[in-house]
Order: structure tokens, then sequence, then C-alpha cells
């Protein structure tokens, strides 16, 4: 999962299920402006539909993933 920032902030990414139900938290620090990217490791979880919620600072967005083994 690959995320910019404009300027030096916390970020919080959550993963949800397809019902809604948090199942993991993959960063909650600060990062400085710039590119990042974060390794999801979803080998304990079954093919399917996913959610990933980015919160940093004032932007807060949720994209769909599709998890294919």
């Amino acid at each position: 999962i690959s995320f910019s920032l404009p300027t030096e902030t916390n970020v919080l990414l959550t993963i949800y299920d397809l019902k809604g139900r948090e199942i993991g938290t993959l960063l909650n620090e600060n990062y400085s402006s710039g590119y990042h990217s974060v390794i999801w490791d979803a080998s304990n979880y079954s093919s399917g539909v996913y959610f990933v919620k980015m919160v940093a600072g004032e932007y807060n967005n949720t994209q769909k993933l599709e998890l294919v083994k």
C-alpha cells in the first residue's frame, strides 16, 4: 500500500473486512513528508474483499482491496 504525504503527520492505516469489522492496524505512527509504502501480510486471511482506511491529519479515505490467493 503506497501513499504520499505533503507534510509530516501521524498516519493511521486500518484494515476492515466486508462486514465492517476491524481486522488489523497496519500503521499508527508519524511519517515525514514524501512517498511511503507498507506491506500487508495477508497470508492468514482468506480471499475476498477488504477495505483499508487511511487517516492522516485532516485527510480521511477508505479504499476497497480485493485479495486473491
